[in-house]
């Protein structure tokens, strides 16, 4: 190799310059599979790729009912899984835009998971007539009865928070 040839590796190190003379041949970058790559190429799949973002939420549930058929827990695992989800987003182990997309979309498109619940209710024509009414008052008044429930214990604990806040000095 002429010297011509080799002026770009001025202030490169003996081995590039070794390598750029014939020896050792080493594999072009593009085709080198390090753990790094992998994990680039993950990454990039999961921030990009809804259809990814989904098989991984889906990931986390099947994770969960795992969980909680091998430990023998009284939850559900969707449970499990969600809280698995929260813990790994609360210490940054897994970002939101990780999920937000197949997420996003899984909410878009809640109706068709209520559409057998749907057909079920028109097999039983029973229920869209006074039976129904009467299930449906119910529910309604146990939604209310449980947000409402909720709602005073949030502000009572608000209150108490205040004041045990004022009562304590601030240089304790």
């Amino acid at each position: 190799m002429k010297r011509s040839q080799t002026s770009h590796l001025k202030n490169a190190g003996p081995h590039a310059i070794f390598r750029a003379r014939g020896g050792a041949k080493s594999q072009p970058r593009s085709s080198r599979v390090t753990k790094r790559s992998i994990s680039m190429r993950l990454r990039r799949a999961a921030h990009r790729n809804r259809l990814f973002q989904i098989g991984l939420i889906i990931g986390f549930w099947a994770a969960g009912e795992a969980l909680v058929r091998l430990l023998g827990l009284p939850l559900p695992g969707s449970i499990v899984a969600l809280a698995a989800v929260l813990a790994l987003l609360a210490c940054r182990r897994l970002r939101v835009v990780s999920v937000r997309r197949g997420a996003d979309w899984l909410l878009a498109e809640m109706l068709l998971f209520f559409v057998p619940a749907v057909l079920a209710v028109l097999d039983h024509r029973e229920f869209l007539g006074l039976l129904g009414l009467k299930v449906l008052l119910v529910i309604l008044v146990g939604t209310v009865a449980v947000m409402g429930t909720t709602a005073l214990t949030v502000e009572l604990c608000c209150r108490w928070r205040l004041r045990h806040d004022r009562a304590v000095p601030l240089g304790a």
